[in-house]
């Protein structure tokens, strides 16, 4: 079977489905995983396989979501990988102490390079003040950014077009710049 039709086994119940679909994702999600963590500071202490691990375990706890395809489960992974990460940077304090993270713009955290540590918690505080705006497009950024996915496979979880999923990513990456880059005295005004 193929990663699709587990989804849909496990979706309807069938537990062995998920131990078949692991091996088959488990790669992607790794990939998804080191990306993050190339993102975050050195010396992070969640490690990329403690972050799969993570996926899974609430993948497997949680109740299943109506799995489309293998776009749709990587879409909902890379939501909990988001979710993770910031969880774990709250409750390591990295809010009130900075974090010891240094500002990028989401056009820099984007690049395959090594770079600067990202601030996950300035990442997810803009994006959810972009989904108050647009959460369409908000889907996007956290489809492509955090997801990994494509143009096309942000397309088909969206059941929009690939070319309104260009459109949206532009106009994202320019807000979520702006509101990356703004100096933190401005994110404190009244």
């Amino acid at each position: 079977m193929d990663a699709t039709e587990l989804l849909r086994a496990w979706n309807e119940g069938d537990k062995a489905a998920l131990d078949e679909l692991v091996p088959l994702v488990e790669r992607e999600l790794h990939r998804l995983a080191h990306a993050h963590m190339r993102r975050e500071r050195q010396g992070h202490t969640l490690q990329a396989t403690a972050l799969v691990n993570e996926v899974f375990v609430r993948l497997a706890d949680g109740a299943n979501p109506n799995w489309k395809d293998r776009a749709h489960f990587l879409g909902i992974a890379a939501r909990l990988m988001r979710q993770i990460l910031v969880d774990h940077a709250r409750s390591r304090g990295y809010q009130k102490r900075g974090g010891g993270a240094q500002r990028v713009s989401l056009e820099e955290a984007t690049l395959i390079t090594p770079e600067p540590a990202l601030d996950v918690l300035a990442v997810d505080r803009a994006l959810e003040a972009f989904a108050k705006l647009d959460a369409r497009k908000s889907q996007v950024v956290e489809l492509r950014f955090f997801g990994g996915l494509s143009i096309e496979e942000t397309a088909e979880v969206l059941g929009i077009s690939a070319e309104t999923v260009k459109r949206d990513w532009r106009v994202a990456k320019l807000w979520l710049a702006r509101e990356l880059d703004r100096p933190r005295a401005q994110e404190h005004r009244p």
